[in-house]
């Protein structure tokens, strides 16, 4: 259950328009650029905690930070140009550049660069945002992905096609985009705030860019700013994760020092708004049920001694549950939800604060409320707690990002957007010597009226007008930078499922809990786990799956003698994260990461947690106003319509059973009745470890913690038995589902097919691969090639398997969004794929893929200690080990491609298909008939 609002998930989104989802899974390897000349050896210029930074001769800079402890590799290229950069006719151009770049080169076309992607299991993407893009791709170590990454990076850096027969196909994936984008209320008020923010600055622009200049953008003009921006003296490369450092700075001299050093110089911009004399207001009305409303405001650059203090302010008025506008708003039920975040540009950029209002709270006191806490510091000053407590929350992910390569090395871009990688640090350093006066002056200089969005105009006798200081002199600020002492680095894990389990420790409570330890070295002293608790039975179930999810969600909203904000502030102090999800009312999986020093304290944290919860009555009722206002948003969103409709159309169960699937009246309906008596006597009759599944892997002295599991879980029994509920086979039959949302730019597709085979069926590893090359390797599958390479009627399009270890039950799903009046294409284009996929079958080299895909994908997996935790919980459950793992990858290596033929033809059956369209298809019908009267 998603407990912030979906309006409110905007910011995250805003920060980078995202092109290519990542891809889990012999064709031409790249070329490297023709050499011009023999590269000089490369320069370095710095090394700052653990990170060296070189210069090549054309003036690329190369940043290499190695970490041996996880078996993967990420490459990135950032290139300092972003939608800032786009001239007058010219907005989106970044961000449609972005998706070109992935269509290839004269040596490697768009389809091998997907292919490459898929067989080497490469998880991959493409972001834009105001003053950078960047590529990215995360693999498994290795000498042979990394060298064809760089060559292809290189390649594609000078050699990219840039083509108008691309152009056009790609016009209506990016449109379609744009559409989905259209559905989030969040987004929309967001983008029409930052464009009445700004008056001049290109900032006041959506990155994804006018609908007009996307659709007739002139590719001559396309083909001039790619030759400009992507060129080696405008990009920085950064390698993180496994490698050898010394051969890979030779490999990056050999592939990128080749490519000359252009003639051409890129101008500084200069255009910055002038500081605002006066509220603005922004109003939007479109179709909905739940009210948003959001103030911003304008603050420094992100490389301004400032910034630090004007992150500490979104975290201290923004944050859930400790904010000032969670408090004054949500707690006392006049919002359902808060949201807030500084945006660190190069330039002068914005602070944003929403709220988001179920119904019946009031629009006009809620934002008379939220002005008067956002620009009435003054009056309520800033207490040392409040920034201890957000230095906390900034360092902590600070340090999360550090000890994480892969988030590290993306990370890194946005700093050198600002100016230069360093400040990532230099702002760490700021944070940590903020005072409360620090904080203080900042906003009473930036929260103010004058300088303040709402939206509507609104003149004054007395502007009072925030004062800013000059751009920092960002070269002179790192000049002698040398940061802290590097983190401790972590062991060269071997990820295989046989090392894996020589190294696994296993074990039961006195209570029968079974438990399962993993111990390694890894950077940062990082430890993750997972507890699964597995609670009753189907008859013991009925008429309770409302109330079960509210007990697990209640969980860390109160426990022992601690509030949910003290809860909070523990795991702050802990450098914790606790994660509690309920799935089916029928097992509770709390998820949980920290390091090795604070782990007994965490344990003991949990322990109140799941065993001493309080369950405060005010708690109860935000919960139920937030999540109340969730599905009331849902309502009208197309995709939740399809999702919510496909499972109603095709189950089999009497309403109150754990496994229907309520209308969205009934889980209105069902959450309002909810009441602290009915979860406390749910938790009672519940809740206990016997049954349990503990799972461990990282940093952590393995005999004390088994006696701190021992002491906290060891003698916890449930009343009530636990007994798994079965989810037996039940045969699809073919049915089209369709549904109206009226106002609503994008429209979504679901089908799915039920499967009699289980996970360890002998036909599976066959099954998997045919979902793979049918729909599920991402860009490069069946699927995608056809609605969105081909046609480009879909930015996302797929199918997916659902598989079960204990009943012979396998989910087929297919899924895509689409513009309404695409309808026909859409449905034709998915029956002719799956009928093409039953007469003809795969080829060699599509099973060639699939499996070096699957496998290389599953590899990746297990280098991440959250999801190997997972999945030792889950065999614990299931009763395997990873013997398992590595006998069913065995299977898969073995297939054929008549086997994977084979099962197509048994199990791949249209007849059985259910589908459901959902999207404003009534308008799409009026406008085309608009269109044949033209």
């Amino acid at each position: 259950m998603r407990m912030k609002p979906a309006a409110l998930m905007v910011l995250a989104a805003m920060q980078m328009l995202m092109n290519v989802q990542a891809a889990d899974a012999a064709v031409p390897a790249p070329s490297a650029p023709v050499a011009t000349n023999v590269a000089a050896a490369p320069v370095q210029v710095t090394r700052v905690e653990g990170i060296n930074e070189f210069r090549l001769s054309n003036g690329l800079r190369v940043l290499l930070a190695p970490d041996a402890s996880k078996p993967t590799t990420t490459v990135n290229v950032t290139y300092m140009v972003g939608s800032r950069h786009e001239s007058y006719g010219e907005t989106g151009m970044a961000h449609l550049l972005e998706h070109l770049v992935f269509k290839g080169t004269p040596s490697l076309p768009g389809k091998t660069i997907v292919q490459e992607f898929a067989k080497r299991g490469m998880r991959y993407n493409g972001t834009t945002f105001f003053d950078r893009t960047n590529y990215f791709e995360t693999f498994a170590a290795s000498d042979d992905n990394l060298d064809w990454a760089l060559k292809m990076e290189a390649d594609r850096m000078v050699n990219s096609n840039v083509w108008r027969s691309d152009l056009d196909t790609e016009m209506t994936v990016v449109r379609n985009e744009m559409e989905m984008g259209e559905n989030n209320p969040g987004r929309i008020l967001f983008e029409k705030m930052t464009a009445a923010a700004y008056q001049w600055h290109n900032y006041g622009k959506s990155t994804i860019g006018a609908r007009t200049d996307v659709e007739n953008v002139n590719i001559d003009h396309l083909q001039a700013f790619y030759r400009k921006y992507y060129q080696p003296d405008n990009a920085v490369l950064i390698v993180t994760g496994k490698f050898d450092e010394a051969k890979t700075l030779a490999r990056i001299n050999e592939y990128f020092g080749s490519i000359a050093k252009p003639a051409r110089t890129i101008e500084k911009l200069w255009t910055l708004d002038p500081v605002q004399d006066g509220a603005r207001e922004i109003n939007i009305a479109r179709v909905g049920d739940a009210s948003l409303i959001g103030a911003l405001y304008h603050v420094p650059q992100g490389s301004a001694a400032d910034f630090a203090a004007v992150s500490a302010l979104s975290q201290i008025l923004g944050d859930t549950p400790n904010g000032r506008l969670y408090k004054a708003l949500v707690e006392k039920k006049k919002a359902a939800g808060v949201e807030g975040e500084a945006l660190a540009l190069h330039d002068p950029g914005f602070m944003v604060l929403f709220a988001q209002l179920g119904k019946g709270q009031s629009r006009d006191e809620a934002r008379r409320i939220l002005l008067d806490v956002v620009e009435g510091i003054k009056k309520q000053p800033i207490t040392e707690a409040e920034v201890k407590r957000a230095k906390t929350a900034l360092l902590n992910q600070l340090d999360k990002t550090l000890s994480d390569p892969v988030r590290f090395g993306v990370s890194l871009s946005e700093a050198i957007a600002q100016g230069d990688w360093r400040l990532f640090f230099v702002e760490r350093d700021r944070i940590e010597a903020l005072t409360a006066a620090d904080v203080q002056r900042a906003a009473e200089n930036y929260l103010i009226e004058s300088n303040r969005t709402f939206g509507q105009f609104i003149p004054t006798e007395k502007p009072v007008r925030a004062q800013f200081a000059a751009a920092p002199d960002v070269a002179a600020l790192v000049k002698d930078y040398k940061g802290k002492a590097e983190q401790s680095a972590g062991e060269a894990f071997d990820p295989s499922p046989l090392n894996i389990e020589k190294r696994t420790v296993r074990f039961d409570l006195p209570n029968g809990a079974k438990v399962a330890f993993l111990t390694k070295q890894t950077r940062g002293n990082t430890v993750n786990g997972q507890i699964v608790l597995r609670i009753g039975d189907e008859k013991g179930l009925f008429g309770k799956k409302y109330v079960a999810e509210a007990t697990a969600s209640m969980l860390k909203r109160g426990a022992g003698k601690m509030s949910r904000q003290e809860i909070a502030d523990k795991l702050d102090e802990l450098k914790a994260k606790v994660a509690v999800a309920d799935r089916l009312g029928s097992a509770v999986i709390v998820g949980f990461d920290t390091r090795r020093a604070q782990l007994p304290e965490l344990i003991a944290l949990l322990k109140d947690i799941l065993r001493a919860p309080s369950f405060p009555e005010a708690e109860l009722d935000r919960l139920k106003t937030e999540w109340i206002t969730t599905i009331e948003e849902q309502r009208r969103q197309p995709d939740a319509i399809a999702n919510n409709e496909l499972g109603r159309s095709t189950q089999i169960w009497k309403k109150g059973d754990i496994r229907f699937t309520d209308s969205f009246d009934d889980q209105i309906a069902a959450i309002k009745a909810i009441k602290v008596a009915d979860i406390k006597a749910f938790y009672q009759q519940f809740y206990g470890a016997a049954s349990a599944q503990i799972a461990l892997s990282g940093d952590f002295d393995a005999q004390s913690v088994r006696d701190d599991l021992k002491a906290a879980f060891g003698d916890w029994k449930a009343k009530s038995k636990f007994t798994r509920v079965a989810d037996p086979f039940v045969a699809t039959k073919a049915k089209e589902l369709k549904y109206e949302t009226p106002d609503k730019a994008n429209a979504n597709f679901l089908a799915a097919l039920t499967i009699p085979l289980r996970d360890d069926s002998p036909e599976t590893p066959a099954l998997q691969i045919a979902n793979r090359v049918f729909g599920g390797g991402g860009l490069k599958s069946r699927l995608a090639d056809r609605l969105r390479q081909k046609e480009g009627i879909s930015y996302g399009s797929g199918s997916g398997l659902s598989l079960n270890p204990h009943d012979a039950n396998a989910v087929l799903f297919m899924y895509a969004i689409f513009a309404p009046q695409n309808l026909p294409k859409l449905q034709a284009g998915v029956k002719e794929e799956l009928d093409r996929l039953i007469k003809d079958g795969i080829t060699e080299q599509e099973l060639a893929e699939s499996k070096s895909g699957l496998l290389q994908s599953a590899q990746i997996g297990r280098t991440q200690d959250a999801s190997l935790a997972a999945a030792l919980a889950n065999q614990l459950y299931v009763g395997r080990t990873m013997q398992y793992t590595a006998d069913q990858e065995d299977k898969l290596k073995a297939v054929t491609v008549e086997q994977v033929n084979a099962v197509i033809r048994k199990y791949f059956k249209p007849e059985a298909l259910v589908q459901v369209v959902a999207g404003d298809f009534a308008n799409a019908a009026k406008k085309a008939e608009a269109a044949d009267k033209k």
